[in-house]
């Protein structure tokens, strides 16, 4: 009788870690495929983000027969520049607006003028964690320098005056209140704190 039970008892062991290892299995397999979807995803918004760069030329050639202004963003291109700064490898195409998609390719003006207008150009881009668009932000310091073209193939360089940190819905960063100065803002996330990121320069003129 006991050897009865004890058959039973290892019938519903076996079936229970049968079932445990089915589950681990499952949850092995969502997570490896979960992985390969979003390396595919940052892959391809790179493979974008490098194909708007080399189409920066082809843009900056039709921009010499359009009429756009900073006050009708419907007439701005989808490409407006291209932001530039050496000392942490970043490259990458100003995109005219900003949304979440949008954010996902490139980096994008959400305030202020075209590039290398009078004015406060502010831009957004996401904080990744694979040194990908604006991740590497925190590691610049005052006096370093970014490099904003414009759609006429012009650049113009600009000094790092001001890093801070700031609550994500404090938008006084956007300020267009200049007096008659170039100015680039950049904004992205601190993973850690969920503060946001902001770093002002100034034109060298």
């Amino acid at each position: 009788m006991n050897q009865i039970l004890i058959c039973k008892n290892d019938r519903k062991n076996y079936i229970k870690y049968q079932i445990l290892f089915f589950i681990f299995v499952l949850i092995i397999c969502a997570s490896i495929i979960f992985l390969f979807v979003n390396i595919y995803k940052e892959f391809a918004s790179e493979e974008i983000s490098k194909k708007l760069n080399s189409s920066y030329s082809i843009t900056t050639l039709y921009s010499n027969n359009m009429s756009y202004t900073a006050t009708e963003p419907t007439s701005d291109p989808f490409v407006i520049g291209i932001i530039k700064i050496d000392k942490i490898s970043l490259n990458y195409s100003i995109l005219s607006t900003s949304n979440n998609d949008l954010l996902d390719i490139s980096v994008c003006r959400f305030a202020g003028p075209m590039p290398n207008e009078i004015g406060n150009l502010c831009i957004a881009g996401h904080n990744y964690v694979d040194y990908k668009l604006f991740s590497r932000l925190n590691e610049l310091n005052i006096n370093d320098s970014i490099t904003i073209y414009d759609l006429s193939g012009n650049f113009k360089t600009y000094k790092v005056y001001d890093i801070y940190e700031t609550a994500p819905d404090d938008i006084s960063c956007t300020f267009q209140n200049t007096n008659g100065k170039r100015i680039v803002t950049l904004v992205t996330c601190n993973n850690v704190n969920g503060k946001r990121l902001v770093i002002h320069a100034s034109e060298i003129v």
